[in-house]
This record gives structure tokens, sequence and C-alpha cells, in this order.
């Protein structure tokens, strides 16, 4: 087009006046000139260009994001992916904590029905077990009311006391030193005495087998025996019911010197024999030695033998049960 446009002009200045001529071509090349910088497809080149540039570079980005991200693509990607599934699983634990605080509920039923029965084995309460230790000598003996010579014509409350003392010769009870409890697995003598008495309304009854010798002489019931033969006039007044004392059982320093007591019970029906009633740890009936809660043969014990260093049993002498006299 310029070339055109500078072919005319030429020819026309050759027509027209030289000194017109120029300066009409040099207005119309300067309009031209003005006009040629300004023409939009140079800057629509530049703007195609700057076209073209912004979407090659995002292009041939793109590819080589896209050649890079190819390999690290799929790492990252999985990454994501993987970090996705991990949230999704954190949910899924969330869920998963459900059911596992449903399991610890079932963990903790199955122990607490367990905690009872440590109850149970520690049952092995130290008074259970050790009131039943290994039974010596024969089992124990035990008779009924009829069996005892003239039982009919007892006092109610003396028939009161001795069938509650034979019913607890039928328990399998041992002796056992300090006890005065049939629920412990035995009693001592003095124990016997205490919980039979007890149960049958005498509430002043002491504990101890000396305590209740001194309880007997008080009352002024008690009849003192020196002799050793059970055919000696010191017997006449003994009756069924009445207590029984004696010292030198067993060695221990107290005043008075009481160790044993037992309840007499009369006469044997067959035998004629005299037996009594309560706990020991080795007297005997019927020829055996016995040990707990049983039937015993009442006898003096032989004078001991001089210069014997060992313990002899000494029958002292028996009382009413205070309170007991005229029921």
């Amino acid at each position: 087009m310029l070339r055109v446009f500078l072919i005319i002009a030429i020819f026309f200045g050759t027509i027209i006046a030289p000194g017109a001529a120029e300066e009409s071509l040099g207005t119309k090349i300067k309009k031209l000139l003005q006009a040629t910088p300004t023409p939009t497809p140079t800057r629509k080149q530049r703007k195609r260009i700057a076209k073209k540039s912004t979407p090659t570079p995002s292009p041939s980005a793109s590819p080589k994001r896209k050649k890079t991200s190819p390999t690290p693509s799929p790492s990252p990607t999985p990454a994501t992916k993987s970090k996705r599934k991990k949230r999704s699983p954190t949910p899924a634990p969330r869920e998963s904590p459900s059911p596992s605080a449903t399991a610890p509920p079932e963990e903790t039923t199955t122990p607490t029905p367990s905690v009872t029965q440590t109850p149970t084995e520690t049952p092995q309460p130290r008074p259970t077990p050790s009131p039943i230790p290994e039974k010596k000598g024969a089992p124990n003996a035990t008779i009924s009311p009829d069996e005892i010579s003239g039982y009919d014509g007892y006092p109610p409350k003396i028939r009161q006391i001795v069938e509650y003392g034979l019913d607890l010769t039928k328990r399998n009870l041992n002796y056992i030193y300090g006890s005065a409890d049939p629920s412990a697995g035995g009693m001592d003598c003095s124990g016997f005495i205490y919980y039979v008495l007890q149960q049958n309304g005498f509430i002043n009854v002491p504990r101890d087998s000396s305590q209740q010798y001194v309880w007997v002489r008080k009352a002024g019931n008690f009849h003192a025996v020196l002799s050793r033969h059970e055919d000696s006039f010191e017997l006449d007044a003994l009756k069924p019911g009445d207590l029984l004392f004696w010292t030198g059982t067993y060695k221990i320093d107290r005043d008075p010197p009481i160790t044993h007591t037992m309840i007499y019970l009369g006469r044997e029906k067959g035998t004629k024999k005299r037996i009594m009633v309560g706990a020991s740890d080795g007297r005997t009936y019927d020829g055996k030695q016995r040990f707990g809660v049983s039937i015993f043969d009442f006898k003096l014990p032989p004078p001991p033998n001089s210069g014997d260093a060992k313990l002899s049993p000494v029958f002292v002498g028996y009382g009413r049960i205070p309170g007991s006299i005229g029921d």
C-alpha cells in the first residue's frame, strides 16, 4: 500500500509544481508516518504475539508440568488420595471407636461378675478354715434325751439347756481355744457353756471358766469335791444341769486357777454311768478319745503320781446354774 501510495504521489508530483508537491508529500508522509505507527495491525500483531506468547507458554508449561507432573503426579495424587483416604479412615476409626467402645463395656461386664467371686475366693476367711483343723480321735458322740435316765423328771429349764447342748453335739464342731461361736467351726469348754446359757436366757454368765466358777460360788450353790472316788458322798448332791469345774487341765496363771468346765447330764440308761456335755481337747466317751463338742464320760481323775512333773487335772467341784433352781 505504501508503495502504491508513493508511486501516485511521485506521479502527481511531476505534474504539480515541485514546491507544492514536496509540501504536500511531506505532510502526507508525516500523516502517513503518524498513521503507520498507530495502525492497529502492528498492535494487533503485538497483541497476537502476546496472545500467542501467553498461550504458548501455558501449553509449553503445561506439557512440561505434565511431563514433570506425570512422574510426580502419580505419587502426589495417591498421596493426596491416601491423605484423603487417611482422612476418610480417620472418620472410620471414629466409627471404629464406637464398636470398640461397645467392646470394653462387654469387658467391663465380664470383670464385674468375676469381682463377686474374688470376694468369694477371699472367703477363704481364715476363721472358717482354721476352725476345722484335722479332727483328732473318734467322731463326736451324741445321744438323744430319751437315753438319759429319769430325763422326763428334769425341770423344764434344765431340759431346755440339756437339749440345746445335745443339739450342738450333732454339728461335728471341733475344739477351738478362744471361740464361743459354733459358726466359727468349734468352741472351747467355757465358750460352750457361755453360748448355751446365753441362748437360753442367762444374760450375766461370764465368758471364761475361772469367772464362771466365781459366778457359781457367789450364788452359794457350789459343792467342793476333794475325794477321788466316784461313790464319794461329796457327789450325792450332784444333779443334771450342774456346772462341773476342773483345775490343772493346762498351764495358765489365773485366780482362781479353774481351767475346765462342763454341764452334767445325769446317768445313761443302758450303762448307768455318769455323762456330761461340752467341748474338750481329748476326753473320752465309751472308751474312745474325742475332740470337740461331744458327750463325755464324767470320771474323777486319779491322783497324780508323786514326782510327776506333768500337768494333772483335778476335779474341784460342781454347782447349780444361778437362776435355774426351782424352774
